[in-house]
């Protein structure tokens, strides 16, 4: 069996249709996410399945390439498989490829999981033999990084999440030089909210992971999406997601893989994005850089989308290869070269709904990605008339926090406000988009509670409720009134429309919901994380009680499954 076509389509939440994982770049200092020495700030994918391996060679020998990503290892059971169902450490294809491109200079990164796989720790329960199993990859191949590609359904699999990290931890334990990465299908507004909880299992286990890996690919936005700058978006994104689980990372844990030509949306990421994608992360300190793959780093003719053997878009062979090796000896390079300080900034939550004349909060996150902390000044542009914008502290040393104040007058006009929260250091200057929605009073949540705006659904459109895919309101099937939402999930996407009200800090809600369809869920994130599902074809009502933080703002959200049917969601309530 060959894994050149691991699904029919692998968008944001599911990694390419040849699906690969990135490789971990490894974090030697787990406190402040300074990496090793001895990162791969490059590593691009090779399908150890495809049969055009030969790439692989001609990259390494005559492109420089010094790291690669070999994909894919498959739990069986207790036991593995590389994708051609030959046995780990007897292959007689694939590990005679292996054994060449090190003998020619490369290395190599183990790759687990995919798009139509699973790692080890999500088909076995048993904690010793996925140690062992693990364990075996690196005695096998005699490597010191490990991947892991999470996607579709599994990454809600929460007590697979738990063994995995386990083992992690285990193995470290006994070999603290083993690095991890963990690949996560992500959407240029960050991870899913079962990608964050991949994260907190890792925190609750005691261990961090080396490299957040995310899928910089197949964001079903439309053809014409700037590919580019969706991969900085879900960067910066996920950044911010990361530090609001563990503040000790930084972008050093953070790896970004495009997939390289025409993806399985119809967009493309083309050179020029490369070129855009490596600079920012020599900017920031990117712990790594990789791409889906070398064997589609050349051109060909084909009319498919996504083929696993040619990228589809003009360019000579190994084109990719070339434009992102030079990171590999960049200063920025997993953060690990250069003596300039820098630093990144984000926002959490990054959006906040608010009624006229109340008050949104958000948490500036800084941290120092390479050099010396400095000291960051932060500044905010963008508010409307009537918004007044404050920072406690006004100035940080990277590595600290603000809380950002927005207070809206009483006659701010109802709408959508970007709001550029800049900070500026000896290193430059960093920004985020903080979104501020103002809806006209008693909507949007208030500080005393109450049902988030047009939570019945009856208000002539879907705002201020944000949605993806096909998400729509309609007039039947309905709970009460003229209309519900409707919120439509493909193979490789929940769906899923969110609304972020301010509430009161400190204090325990109950968010009610009526729903129906299947693997229907109503949940919230951000300010606090929890949420219900059922699975019916009748009406039944969701209860989700959750605790706010000291901002009281909070994420309301309904989603459906991976290529599940419809879910409908109707009255919804805060009390």
């Amino acid at each position: 069996m060959h894994l050149a076509r691991f699904a029919a389509s692998a968008c944001a939440l599911a990694l390419a249709a040849t699906g690969a994982a990135v490789a971990a770049a490894p974090a030697s200092d787990a406190a402040t996410g300074a990496a090793a020495s001895s990162v791969y700030s490059v590593a691009p994918y090779v399908d150890m399945s495809n049969g055009q391996e030969g790439l692989l060679d001609t990259a390494v020998t005559g492109h420089h390439l010094k790291a690669y990503t070999a994909a894919f290892v498959l739990g069986v059971g207790c036991n593995q498989v590389w994708g051609d169902t030959l046995p780990i450490g007897n292959d007689s294809y694939t590990d005679p490829e292996i054994a060449r491109a090190k003998a020619e200079g490369a290395s190599v990164i183990i790759s687990s999981g995919g798009a139509s796989g699973l790692p080890l720790a999500w088909t076995c329960t048993t904690q010793s033999s996925i140690d062992a199993g693990y364990q075996a990859l690196i005695d096998d191949y005699g490597v010191t990084q490990l991947d892991f590609d999470v996607e579709g359904a599994a990454v809600a699999d929460t007590a697979a999440a738990a063994r995995q990290m386990q083992a992690m931890k285990d193995l470290k334990a006994t070999d603290p030089d083993l690095r991890f990465s963990v690949t996560l299908p992500v959407l240029t507004s960050g991870l899913t909210n079962d990608g964050v909880n991949i994260l907190k299992a890792a925190k609750n286990a005691g261990v961090r992971i080396d490299v957040v890996n995310i899928m910089a690919m197949d964001y079903y936005a439309g053809t014409g999406t700037e590919m580019g700058q969706g991969a900085i978006d879900a960067a910066r994104s996920t950044l911010a997601q990361m530090q609001s689980v563990d503040s000790g990372y930084g972008y050093a844990n953070l790896g970004i893989t495009p997939m390289i030509g025409k993806n399985d949306d119809g967009s493309t990421f083309t050179l020029a994005d490369a070129q855009t994608v490596e600079n920012f992360a020599a900017q920031n300190g990117v712990g790594r850089l990789s791409f889906w793959s070398v064997n589609r780093d050349q051109p060909c003719g084909g009319s498919a989308n996504s083929l696993p053997t040619c990228s589809e878009i003009s360019q000579s062979s190994l084109a990719f290869t070339d434009a992102f090796v030079p990171y590999e000896g960049s200063s920025g390079g997993g953060g690990g070269g250069g003596t300039t300080s820098d630093f990144s900034l984000s926002l959490s939550p990054g959006s906040a709904s608010v009624a006229q004349g109340g008050t949104a909060t958000a948490t500036v996150t800084t941290a120092t990605t390479s050099g010396s902390a400095e000291s960051v000044a932060l500044a905010a542009a963008g508010a409307p008339s009537g918004v007044t914008l404050s920072f406690s502290p006004a100035s940080v040393t990277s590595g600290g926090t603000s809380t950002l104040t927005a207070n809206v007058g009483p006659s701010v006009a109802a709408g959508s406000y970007p709001i550029t929260v800049t900070g500026t250091g000896t290193g430059g200057k960093h920004s985020a988009t903080y979104t501020l929605t103002v809806t006209a009073t008693g909507g949007g949540g208030g500080s005393d509670g109450g049902s988030p705006a047009n939570a019945g659904f009856e208000g002539g459109g879907l705002a201020p409720w944000t949605c993806t895919g096909g998400s729509t309101l309609v007039s039947g099937p309905v709970h009460s009134g003229g209309h519900a939402l409707q919120v439509t999930p493909d193979s490789a996407s929940t769906g899923e429309c969110d609304q972020t009200v301010t509430l009161s800090p400190n204090h325990t809600y109950t968010l009610t919901g009526w729903v129906q369809g299947p693997y229907a869920y109503l949940g919230v994130s951000g300010g606090a994380t929890a949420s219900a599902w059922s699975n019916g074809s009748s009406w039944n009502q969701l209860k989700v009680s959750f605790t706010t933080g000291s901002s009281g703002t909070v994420t309301v959200y309904v989603h459906g499954w991976y290529g599940q049917g419809n879910v409908y969601a109707d009255d919804l309530a805060l009390s």
